[in-house]
């Protein structure tokens, strides 16, 4: 054989062993590198907003900020309107952009200062450059006097949210709402495909409802601490059995809080992995380099290249 076609070959080979070779996930933004806890991402359909939650180390504190895609860069984050009083978390964009879904801990009323259990709430706006109304509450039957986090709307406005409601089948669940008649339907547990006598939290649904990714705590076939699951919906509109989706994208730490994004097929998701060690340290500086690690325990938020 020429010497030529030889190495056109292994060249050949070459390339389909580095196109075949498992990526890991990475950091999702530069611009969220700077906060010690950040999670819970949201990302406009026109992927020029994006929406995060960002905590001090305890958690205690927790607000909601943005950044805006202008000149094809992104804007430095600041805080959506409404937060900075309460613990708001978990933000979630209606399709259209036109309103914000969050979970939060406010009172019904302004004229209340003290905290409540966490509800479901929304804000809206006329357009895409109108500022965010007040916030509102989304009431019953979704909200009840137990905490409901984590919304995630499908095209349709069909509702999906964690509670550890009196309905729930263990500690937190996956639940779904109808919305038809210009109002949601008594909501539902998701059933033992998804959901187990432990915690399931978390949900993000495909905006046709053809799949759902959520995080189920320390199950038997784990990696360890919260793993993310996926379903996706049989030719009877029913849940299959949810799979783990396996090492490339869990950790032996917590995994939570996923988001997908079907235009670049990129899954983002919340993790507090860890891969730091201690390497026998001779310098503060080789110290401080070691623990600052983005990998390095704390919640922060990645980004995975996954068709689905």
């Amino acid at each position: 054989m020429p010497k030529k076609n030889s190495f056109l070959i292994l060249l050949f080979i070459s390339v389909i062993g580095f196109s075949q070779e498992k990526t890991q996930p990475i950091a999702a933004f530069d611009f969220l590198k700077k906060y010690i806890n950040a999670r819970d991402l949201a990302l406009s359909s026109t992927q020029d907003e994006v929406y995060f939650t960002i905590q001090n180390t305890n958690e205690e504190i927790s607000v909601i900020a943005f950044s805006k895609k202008e000149n094809k860069k992104w804007t430095e984050p600041k805080l959506i309107s409404f937060t900075g009083k309460h613990r708001d978390i978990e933000p979630f964009l209606s399709s259209d952009g036109l309103k914000l879904y969050f979970s939060s801990n406010r009172p019904i009323h302004d004229s209340i200062s003290a905290s409540k259990d966490y509800d479901i709430w929304f804000v809206e706006r006329a357009n895409l450059k109108s500022e965010w109304s007040a916030p509102k509450n989304l009431g019953a039957p979704v909200n009840t006097t137990n905490n409901e986090f984590y919304p995630s709307l499908t095209k349709s406005g069909n509702i999906y949210f964690t509670s550890d409601g009196s309905k729930s089948l263990g500690k937190d669940d996956i639940f779904f709402s109808k919305w038809e008649k210009n109002k949601y339907s008594e909501p539902i547990t998701l059933g033992l495909n998804i959901n187990s006598p432990g915690y399931e939290f978390n949900a993000f649904v495909s905006p046709d409802e053809k799949f759902l990714i959520f995080t189920g705590y320390n199950r038997a076939e784990g990696l360890g601490s919260g793993d993310l699951y996926i379903s996706h919906k049989d030719k009877n509109g029913e849940w299959e059995k949810a799979k783990n989706m396996g090492s490339e994208v869990n950790s032996p730490s917590m995994d939570y809080c996923p988001f997908y994004d079907a235009k670049t097929e990129t899954l983002y998701f919340t993790s507090k992995r860890n891969s730091t060690s201690n390497l026998g340290f001779k310098t503060i500086d080789d110290f401080e380099k070691e623990i600052n690690k983005y990998e390095n325990g704390l919640s922060r938020i990645y980004k995975y290249i996954l068709k689905l």
